[in-house]
């Protein structure tokens, strides 16, 4: 059996090299890699990516060099995942829906019924 590994269309030095040499044609690039990327998933997502997307281009706008904006983005995706209503906290509560679940099948009180003989 062959074990084939996809290969990833990004190549890092033509970007690196794009946003070097023509940073205006640079960004339309990206505007539009991450456009196609938004028209291939399903209808129902594609309006939550863009609002994901402009909020992601008013943290890269706000912050004063490329370094700040990577924290900035940084710290968005962690308050996604550690903030109220975030990831872990999802989790957690499906977690206790499911332990409530459990509970309530496994303490069931089970009902005798008078049959034909009693």
């Amino acid at each position: 059996m062959t074990n084939t590994v996809k290969k990833n269309p990004f190549d890092f030095s033509e970007w690196s090299s794009l946003a070097d040499t023509d940073p205006k044609a640079f960004e339309l690039r990206r505007e539009q890699v991450i456009e196609s990327v938004i028209q291939s998933m399903p209808d129902a997502k594609q309006d939550r990516m863009r609002r994901l997307q402009w909020r992601i281009d008013q943290e890269r706008r706000l912050a004063k060099s490329p370094m700040a904006a990577c924290i900035r983005l940084s710290n968005m995706m962690w308050e996604n995942v550690l903030g109220k209503n975030g990831l872990l906290d999802n989790l957690q509560h499906m977690d206790q829906q499911r332990l409530k679940r459990r509970s309530l099948a496994t303490n069931a009180n089970v009902l005798r019924f008078p049959g034909k003989d009693s």
